[in-house]
């Protein structure tokens, strides 16, 4: 690799809340994510204030070969500036609470939307819960004995 003083590496795997300190994470557990991707670490360090940043998607981390995450390369000076951090670490811990608050949004959205039941216009989800009506005001049971 490269010795590139302009630039920061920053790997999705720095951000996972399954992986220990000792194997890879960097963050607090208050500031990680569960399944970290490459998109979700760009946006945000984009909603973290970070705007110069170059991906590179199917790249592995020299100590997790296996996993092909990608990485984020970002400019140095831009990052620390829009971070208001004086270091690598700082501008992590940033990242890592812009994510998991976008994280935590995302979850209380989606469970908010799900105990609010479907919509309106939506047939489809409406037609899960249908309500067994009986033909005609007569019961289920006389309904049998007529077709036999």
């Amino acid at each position: 690799m490269a010795n590139h003083p302009d630039r920061i590496v920053v790997w999705p795997g720095y951000f996972d809340l399954k992986t220990s300190r000792r194997s890879g994470r960097r963050v607090s557990k208050n500031r990680s994510v569960v399944n970290p991707s490459l998109d979700g670490l760009a946006y945000a360090a984009r909603s973290a204030g970070i705007r110069k940043m170059k991906r590179e998607e199917n790249t592995s981390h020299p100590s997790r070969p296996h996993a092909q995450e990608g990485r984020l390369w970002i400019s140095t000076a831009d990052a620390l500036s829009a971070t208001g951090a004086d270091s690598k670490e700082g501008i992590l811990q940033v990242i890592g609470s812009a994510w998991n608050s976008q994280q935590s949004e995302a979850k209380a959205a989606e469970k908010a939307a799900k105990t609010s039941g479907p919509k309106a216009g939506d047939k489809r989800g409406q037609s899960q819960r249908k309500s067994f009506k009986t033909a005609k005001g007569r019961k289920p049971s006389e309904r049998r004995k007529r077709r036999k």
